[in-house]
């Protein structure tokens, strides 16, 4: 599988603000209109960007910074002009998660438009 180097940047950009608990990097890789839902053992969660960052943001120490486990690993990448949906797997707070973002090309830049995620059992 060949995934477009940009695309590659910016889920990379994703999984490092998570691990740093940066909600600047989360901010800088999500469109200001993206949302984040998903399932987490408790239930659904709907999230904006901005409140999406503050989580991570709120991940004190930061994954790095307790040596948490990191793994990331793209599972599979389709480009249709300037879209694409992404499918990635990456440890995170102790969990796996499988997300599936829909990607959006604008001025130039990829954005993550939406994430839907899932913790793997």
């Amino acid at each position: 599988m060949s995934v477009n180097s940009e695309i590659k940047d910016c889920v990379d950009g994703y999984y490092r603000s998570l691990c740093a608990s940066d909600a600047g990097g989360v901010r800088s890789v999500f469109h200001p209109s993206a949302r984040i839902t998903g399932y987490l053992p408790d239930g659904l969660h709907e999230m904006t960007v901005d409140e999406f960052a503050g989580f991570v943001e709120s991940q004190q120490p930061s994954p790095d910074e307790s040596g948490s486990e990191q793994m990331l690993e793209i599972l599979s990448c389709e480009v249709a002009g300037e879209t694409a949906g992404v499918r990635i797997r990456e440890s995170y707070l102790g969990m796996v998660f499988v997300d599936t973002f829909g990607m959006l090309k604008v001025d130039g830049q990829w954005w993550i438009y939406n994430k839907l995620f899932h913790v793997e059992g």
